[in-house]
C-alpha cells in the first residue's frame, strides 16, 4: 500500500478584482452591477450584526440593500452563497504580511496563520455563520469554498519559501480550517488559535 500523500487541487486563478471588489461565482459583471452585489454583502453583515445567522435570509438582505430580492437571487443562490462570499472578500482584502530577508520560516508561517484564523475573531456573528455557510452544499459556495482553500494554500506556501514541503503545508492547511471550524463551534476561543497555531509550527516547520 503506498502511503504517498495527495495534496488537495485549488483552482489555477483567483476570481479578477473589479472596481474593488471580487468578481461574483456566477458571472462577469458590469460596474452597475458591481455596486448592487457590493450594497449586498454590506447589507449582509449588517443583517447579521442586527439578526444573527438563524434570522439571515437573502431577501431581508436585498431589502435593507434596497434591491429586489429577484434580483438578489440574480447574484446569490442563497444566504449561504452570500455568507460564504463575505469571507472570500475578507481574505482577497487582507494584506499579505512583507518579510525581510532575516525571518525564520516559523516565524512567517505563525504569523501567517494568525492572520487567516483571525480574519472575522472581532465579530462573532459573521464567524458564526462562516464556519456554517462555507461547508454547504450549494454549488456556488463550493466554487468559493475551493478559492478560500486555494488562497490559504498560496499564502501558506509563500511563508514557508521555496522549499515548501507539500506534506508539510497540507498539515498547516488542515490545521488553519480546523482550528476555524473548532472556533466556529465554541470548542476553543477566536484568542487561544494563534497560540494553538504557533504550537502546530513548531512541530511541523524546520
Amino acid at each position: 500500500m503506498s502511503n504517498s500523500v495527495v495534496s488537495p487541487t485549488y483552482p489555477a486563478v483567483a476570481p479578477t478584482p473589479l472596481g474593488g471588489a471580487a468578481e461574483s461565482t456566477r458571472r462577469h459583471l458590469s460596474h452597475k452591477q458591481v455596486q448592487t452585489v457590493d450594497r449586498l454583502v454590506v447589507a449582509a453583515v449588517e443583517e447579521l450584526r442586527a439578526s444573527g445567522y438563524d434570522g439571515l435570509t437573502v431577501r431581508n438582505v436585498a431589502r435593507r440593500a434596497g434591491v429586489a430580492p429577484a434580483t438578489a437571487y440574480n447574484y446569490f443562490t442563497s444566504r449561504d452563497h452570500l455568507v460564504a462570499e463575505v469571507f472570500w472578500r475578507r481574505l482577497t482584502a487582507l494584506p499579505e504580511t512583507r518579510f525581510d530577508g532575516r525571518t525564520g520560516a516559523a516565524r512567517r508561517v505563525s504569523d501567517t496563520m494568525a492572520e487567516l484564523t483571525l480574519l472575522v475573531a472581532d465579530e462573532p456573528e459573521l464567524a458564526t455563520a462562516c464556519t456554517v455557510a462555507v461547508l454547504a452544499s450549494d454549488p456556488d459556495v463550493k466554487v468559493l469554498r475551493d478559492r478560500i482553500g486555494w488562497e490559504w494554500h498560496r499564502r501558506l506556501e509563500a511563508a514557508l519559501g521555496e522549499a515548501a514541503d507539500p506534506v508539510v503545508l497540507e498539515t498547516l492547511e488542515f490545521a488553519v480550517s480546523g482550528a476555524l471550524l473548532r472556533a466556529g463551534m465554541g470548542h476553543m476561543s477566536y484568542d487561544e488559535l494563534p497560540a494553538a497555531m504557533t504550537r502546530v509550527v513548531e512541530r511541523v516547520v524546520r
